[in-house]
Formats: C-alpha cells, structure tokens, sequence
C-alpha cells in the first residue's frame, strides 16, 4: 500500500506545495507563454506529474502509471465517448444538408438581428454545448451568424460571451461528472449547487449580448425578450440540475430559453431598417430566402428532439435500474494507494457504466438519427470514423490532462497544495472561482480545469471549515468565464469567420466582459459561504 504524504519535501509544507505545482506550472507555461499545442503541454506535463509522483513523493513507480492509466480510460470513457458522439450527430447533419435547412429555419424566425443574436448564439449554442461542447457552440453559432449577416468581428465576440452559462453542464453533463470523479463528491450534490450558481449567469447573459449587437439601443428596445429569454433558460437550468439530471441541464434549458423568447410577441415583430443596416454590415448568405419543405424542416430538427426523447426515457426510474445494472465496478490493477490518515482512497475502485453514460445515449440517439435523415449504414460509419480523426488531438490533450490530474490527485500532490492554499480562510470563497477561471482560459476547457483544480479546491475547503460541495462548484461556475479568452475558443472562433491570426483583436474586446462577469461570480461564492445568500445552497 501506497500512502499518501502532505510533507515529502524537507518536512516542509511550503516546499512540497511548491513541488507539487510543477506539473500545473508546466502546462500552464507551456500553453500560455511558449504557446505550445496542447496536446503537447498535456504530455510533458503528465510526464513531469510522474517525476513529481515517483521522485518526491515516493509513489512507486507501477502504481503511478497505473493511476496516469486510470485517468487516461476515463478521459476516453465516459467523457470523449459523449464528445465523439454528439460531433457525429452533428456531422450526420452537414453531409445531409438538414445543417443548412436548420440555419434557415432559425432566420425566418424573426428578421431583428439582435434576436437572431439570442436565438442562433444563446438558446442553439447552449443546445450545442449541451451535445457536443469543446468549441463546437461558437464555431457554428459564428459560422450561422455571419450567414445571416453579422460583421464577422460582431459575429465571434456574440458567439464566445454567449458560450458561458451552459458550459458547466456541457457535453451531457461531462464537466460535473468528472469534477464528481474527481473530488469524490456525489455527482448530485455538485450538479445541484452549480445550479445554483450559473443560472444566474443567464438572467445577466441575453441582456448582454443584445448590448454587444446594438449598443444602449438593443438592449432599450429588446430587453423584454431577452429577459424573458434568460429567466426561462435560468429556471429551466436549475430545476434539471437539482431534480432531474445534469444531462439534461442544457437541453432543457436551450429549449425553454428558445420558447419563451419565440412567445414574447415582441421577438417576433420586424426590426427597423436603422437598425438592420447598423447590424448586419457583413455578407448575407444568398440561400436564406430559399424555402424548404415542411417535412425536411421537421427532419432537420429530428436529432436533437431524438437526443432529448432518448435522455428523458433514461431517466424513468425503471428505465434507469435496467441501464445500470450494465455498470460494471472493479478494484483499478496495480494500484493501492491510502490517504495520509490510512484510509483506502477512492481511485482504487473504478466504475465502468456501459449504457447509462451519456456518450452511448448519444450514440442510440445517433442510429436513429441516421435513419430518420437517410444516411446509409456504411457512411454513417465513416462518418463516426472521421469524427475520431478530427478530433484526434482533442482526445490525445484530454487524456493527458485526466493522466495528469489522477496521478496529481493520488500520490497526493493534489492535496498538499490544497493544504497550503487553506492559509487563505474565508478568502477561498472569492479566490475559488478565480482557480477555476484561470484553468479554463489555460486549458480551453472547463471539464480539465475541474480535473486539475477539483481535489485542490476540495482539500482547501476541508482545511479552511468551508464547503467542500461549494468550492468545488465554484472551481467550475468561475470556469464557465474562462471559456470566451482560452486562446483554443479564440482560435476556433477566429478560424469560423475567417479573422485567422485576429485572436489578439479579438481577445481585447471579450477580456473586460469576462473579467466583469468573473467579479459577479466570485461575491457570488462569497456570499454562498457566509448568511447573505448561504440560504441558496441545499
């Protein structure tokens, strides 16, 4: 048996924090100052973690490799399994057209480009995010926005500060379910209390973007929708998260968002020429006025309303059992690892669900959607295959960062930093969110940052007499704000429209906006863990 030890460095706390940052430092710099691909960085800071893990804190050498093992599976299995899935969905799609049919279903919904703003970017990204996640929500919500045509510029900044509120709950949920992996917290306890802290993001979000389209303007003229827009995606994002399933969080609440926007009859009234001419100086895409038949209009909406039916039968009680007894737990091979107290950690047992994981729901819903838009079996296929190839570096950077944050997380650097940062006290709860901001702006993605930063925020909180569940919910809802300045989404947005080599244009125009809404967030956390608003936490 391994066990795990908060000082291994000269007896002194100070000194073992300090080398335990290293593989985070690694990474960091590697992405943020070299400007190494990220694949890269997750490599060589998985290696350093392994040093770490066997040179100063004794672990031996099998038992850290099989833990970077451990990681790298659950990286592959559930989290990229959902992710490869749902692009697949999505590509199906393109290759049928049904793509094009949806983007023009979405403009005939109202000519008001400040609405269009919320339907395309807002309520489809957050569907988006809630499916697929890692880039996907602003490359298409900009690609759909300059169709319709926004300057493309206006069109990037709408689609990254749009792709915040449902980050959290991204790709089915894959965010909280690997903080819960991580942490060792149940996944419903974390779900519930990040969804009562990003919904709030919502009811502020709609309102800014149709500031970012049409100025004082917009938001005189449209705030009644896009108010009614974020309370109904804000109620509908809490409710799901706290009594029905984190997978559903985003689903459900994309399309109640879409509904109460579509039922303010004043969404649906013609804009003023002003100020179509103000907004939409870009190209105009010359297939908008085209008319599509009623059937393949409903064929175009098919998959998404398949993923939802599926999800929503996965949740029925007897349904659920009959999926679970496909879960299959096993003692994890050449690893025995205890806590400094003795106690066998958690990471020694590793649970496999076969069928109630998101990524094969996706999948079910994926076959059917193959039928219903008529792509034959074998393109499906190579469709699924060529989903793999494209995101080949993406699965080689996730499974790295899982890698790294297992073997940080059970040789027990994880905790020694946690240990160390719990000198801060009740200014955790302000810096909490901050962590989690800055690891999603490095890292391009909220369930890594989670990955890296959960069990740090968790052992900080033990420490310090705060909440384990809050800090660790802050560590994600403050990444959330991250997500619209990693220079991955800046990359991604950029090449969308077409401003490649523009990130830093781009960057300086989205930071001020994710800095103030980060300072939302943190007197947020602030005010969870003290009377103000402790009432809010379950």
């Amino acid at each position: 048996m391994y066990v795990q030890q908060l000082e291994p460095v000269a007896d002194s706390l100070g000194l073992s924090a300090l080398v335990a940052t290293l593989p985070l430092l690694t990474v960091l710099v590697l992405l943020g100052a070299v400007r190494m691909k990220a694949h890269r960085a997750g490599l060589i800071g998985l290696a350093v973690a392994v040093l770490v893990a066997w040179l100063a804190y004794g672990m031996p050498f099998g038992q850290t490799a099989s833990s970077a093992a451990q990681g790298a599976v659950f990286g592959l299995f559930p989290i990229l399994w959902i992710v490869v899935n749902a692009l697949w969905v999505y590509r199906m799609t393109v290759r049928t057209r049904h793509f094009d049919i949806l983007r023009r279903s979405f403009g005939r919904l109202s000519d008001d480009p400040r609405i269009q703003a919320l339907v395309v970017a807002f309520c489809f990204g957050a569907l988006l995010e809630a499916l697929a996640g890692f880039g996907a929500p602003v490359a298409i919500s900009a690609v759909m926005l300059v169709a319709l045509g926004f300057e493309p510029v206006r069109a990037a900044v709408v689609a990254l500060v749009a792709n915040t509120a449902p980050v959290a709950f991204g790709a089915m949920g894959t965010p909280v379910v690997t903080l819960a992996q991580v942490t060792g917290l149940p996944l419903d306890t974390v779900a519930t209390v990040v969804g009562r802290q990003t919904p709030l993001l919502a009811l502020v979000v709609p309102l800014l973007l149709v500031v970012l389209v049409d100025g004082r303007r917009g938001l005189r003229e449209t705030w009644v929708p896009a108010l009614a827009c974020g309370f109904a995606f804000a109620v509908a994002q809490f409710a799901a998260s706290n009594f029905v399933s984190a997978q559903l969080a985003d689903i459900g609440a994309a399309l109640a968002g879409a509904g109460a926007l579509m039922a303010v009859p004043h969404a649906r009234r013609p804009a003023a020429e002003p100020v179509r001419a103000a907004v939409l100086t870009g190209a105009r895409s010359d297939d908008l006025d085209q008319d599509d038949p009623r059937s393949e209009v409903l064929r175009a909406y098919a998959p998404y309303a398949l993923i939802v039916a599926v999800f929503s039968l996965a949740q029925i009680p007897a349904v659920k059992d009959v999926l679970a007894n496909a879960t299959r737990t096993f003692d994890w091979p050449f690893l025995n690892v205890a806590d400094p107290s003795g106690d066998p950690v958690g990471g020694n047992v590793f649970s496999l669900p076969l069928v109630s994981t998101g990524g094969t729901l996706v999948l079910l819903a994926g076959v059917g959607t193959a039928a219903v838009i008529g792509v034959h079996a074998r393109v499906a296929v190579r469709e699924w295959a060529a989903t793999v190839h494209e995101l080949r570096f993406a699965i080689l950077t996730v499974t790295s960062v899982l890698a790294l944050a297992y073997v940080m997380n059970l040789s027990g650097q994880a905790a020694t930093i946690g240990h160390y940062v719990a000198a801060a006290g009740a200014g955790l709860a302000f810096l909490s969110p901050v962590l989690g901001w800055f690891g999603v702006a490095v890292t391009g993605s909220d369930t890594s940052a989670n990955a890296l930063f959960g069990a740090l925020q968790v052992t900080a909180a033990q420490q310090s007499g705060l909440s384990p569940e809050l800090l660790a919910a802050a560590n994600s809802s403050g990444g959330v704000l991250g997500k619209m300045i990693s220079p991955q989404n800046l990359t991604i947005a950029c090449a969308a429209v077409g401003l490649a080599g523009k990130e830093g244009d781009l960057l300086r125009k989205v930071l001020p906006w994710s800095l103030g809404l980060l300072l939302v967030m943190c007197l947020i956390v602030v005010g969870q863990s003290t009377a103000v608003l402790g009432w809010m936490l379950p």
